[in-house]
């Protein structure tokens, strides 16, 4: 649709707006010089249904789509607002709205879900949280709502989680979106909330401008919640390495580069548990030769089929122990095994035992409880909608 198609004609609201107030919508219409009629008339050209629609407002609607619909034009509520909110110049509200320092208005176009992310994003720059917290007051409330719900994801599941604090920190650990974060960040309330900032700093999205600023914070729970980011700045990477508090947990965690590998060797046992490891920096650690750095290699989910296989060769029942448990292990070595009588409890735990060992597994009462607690069998019963056997 085109507004500027609507000059001088008329449009038939039924209900209420959605994301413009009243007085918002009626600017915005007399800014396009378009009319509000509460009746049908020869000027009317479409008819909007709003929301809050009375049931004769409903009736009326439909009575007038079955006359009408061939000349007149039926949209919900929610089309015209995203072309108004499209149409809108952005620095044109961002100065109107700092010039009458309304804040009722300010308030209203931050709670709009038809402007953009952007829009939104300088809009709650302008807010004044008054220093109180996020949920300490009704517009901070109301700010703190708006801004939850429109990046949250899937926030139709968990419709009440945009009215308390744990809203954010589950919006920070789900976001993937660095200028949000940003975003977040900056806003004011957040120095009461030490367990955002510790939330974000594990973000593999919070980028170094952000690690950096919290590693400013000088707080040993922060510092080690970046010390398990993957993609930790290099620079704080070589200062958490110096520090035995966070090393491991860098080793450990770290997105691997070759040069990466080299800054973290020293830490091999923390190394070998890294998922990131390409099979020759296994390879590498295999060769050491080190009990600790073998088990630890043992318990990696991304271990190589061939450093696997030399791990098996070693006949350590301590890494064997952990090679049935991985979920690595291919499913041919588990029936082997299973039929040997050996690794019994790992095999029931092992997310890649074949079904049918698993149900055979289930009914001898030393591997019943492991089995029912292993995540595929129980994908596996609900999906066949079996129950429990």
């Amino acid at each position: 649709m085109n507004l500027q198609e609507l000059e001088n004609k008329s449009i038939l609201l039924f209900g209420k707006p959605r994301a413009f107030n009243e007085e918002e919508f009626s600017a915005e219409m007399s800014f396009y010089k378009i009319n509000i009629d509460n009746e049908i008339n020869d000027n009317v050209v479409m008819v909007v249904d709003g929301k809050m629609m009375t049931p004769y407002e409903q009736n009326k609607s439909d009575e007038l789509y079955e006359l009408h619909s061939s000349k007149i034009e039926f949209i919900s509520i929610d089309i015209l607002e995203k072309e108004i909110a499209k149409n809108i110049d952005a620095s044109t509200l961002l100065m109107s709205l700092k010039l009458s320092r309304d804040k009722d208005r300010l308030k209203s176009f931050i709670q709009n879900t038809c402007l953009s992310d952007e829009v939104f994003l300088k809009l709650l720059k302008m807010y004044d949280w008054s220093d109180e917290d996020f949920f300490e007051n009704d517009d901070n409330r109301d700010i703190s709502a708006a801004f939850i719900s429109r990046f949250y994801k899937n926030i139709e599941r968990n419709h009440n989680v945009q009215y308390a604090t744990t809203g954010y920190i589950h919006l920070i650990k789900q976001l993937e979106n660095t200028e949000i974060l940003k975003a977040i960040l900056g806003l004011q309330p957040i120095k009461f909330h030490e367990n955002m900032k510790i939330q974000m700093a594990q973000n593999s999205f919070c980028d170094s401008v952000i690690q950096n600023y919290l590693k400013k914070e000088n707080s040993s729970k922060i510092d080690k919640a970046l010390s398990h980011n993957k993609k930790l700045d290099i620079k704080l990477v070589k200062e958490f390495l110096s520090d035995e508090s966070y090393a491991q947990n860098v080793a450990k965690n770290i997105a691997l580069s070759y040069e990466m590998f080299d800054l973290c060797y020293e830490q091999k046992t923390a190394l070998s548990l890294n998922k990131s490891l390409n099979k020759t920096m296994q390879e590498k650690l295999f060769k050491t030769n080190n009990k600790n750095v073998l088990y630890a290699l043992s318990l990696n989910e991304s271990i190589d089929r061939e450093i696997l296989h030399k791990l098996i060769k070693l006949e350590d029942e301590d890494i064997l122990s952990n090679l049935f448990e991985n979920k690595v292990m291919p499913s041919e070595l588990l029936q082997e095994a299973y039929d040997n009588g050996k690794y019994h409890i790992q095999i029931a735990r092992n997310k890649n035992t074949p079904i049918e060992i698993l149900y055979q597994l289930n009914l001898d009462s030393r591997y019943e409880r492991s089995v029912k607690e292993n995540p595929s069998f129980g994908q596996h019963i609900q999906t066949q909608n079996l129950g429990w056997l």
